[in-house]
């Protein structure tokens, strides 16, 4: 009789990931591997990142940015109508305001390294750096938001190519 519960053994399990030894120590070359194949260990890449932002994938449908915001630094208000965004926070910690307007931000709640933040498309947001790192983080949109290759080193600079367009 066939046992749907009987377990057995599983040649994956035993094989443990051979990395080189230097496999957190060497930077990742930051840029954009759009829309190739490409894997990486995102929480290096994210905290290995100085510019404020700098596009790591940008594919048809996807796009994930890697930021650094400076102590006492935001985001900046802003409002995406037609993508959806993902941003997880792999250092720092702020506090993260969104509404349906930008003079009623009425969600509000403080942010920490591992937490993930949902944005739905048309939410008024900014995230503010309250802590004294600076905040290391990834975002994802759907559909991509900016150009493939964004690299803004400053928020100023990402602020001036904004306006252009």
């Amino acid at each position: 009789m066939y046992n749907d519960y009987r377990s057995y053994p599983c040649p994956y399990w035993d094989n443990k990931p051979k990395r080189h030894p230097n496999y957190y120590k060497d930077p990742i070359q930051l840029k954009d591997y759009g829309p190739c194949p490409f894997v990486t260990n995102i929480e290096e890449a994210a905290k290995q990142n100085n510019y404020f932002r700098i596009a790591l994938w940008t594919g048809k449908y996807l796009q994930l940015t890697l930021m650094s915001i400076n102590v006492g630094d935001d985001i900046g208000l802003e409002m995406h109508p037609d993508l959806d965004q993902f941003i997880r926070i792999e250092q720092g910690q702020g506090i993260i305001r969104m509404g349906n307007t930008m003079d009623n931000l009425s969600f509000q709640t403080r942010v920490y390294d591992d937490y993930v933040i949902f944005i739905p498309a048309g939410t008024w947001h900014n995230l503010i750096n309250t802590g004294n790192l600076p905040i290391k983080l990834y975002s994802i949109y759907a559909p991509p938001e900016h150009p493939h290759g964004t690299i803004h080193r400053t928020k100023e600079e990402a602020e001036i190519h904004e306006n252009r367009y």
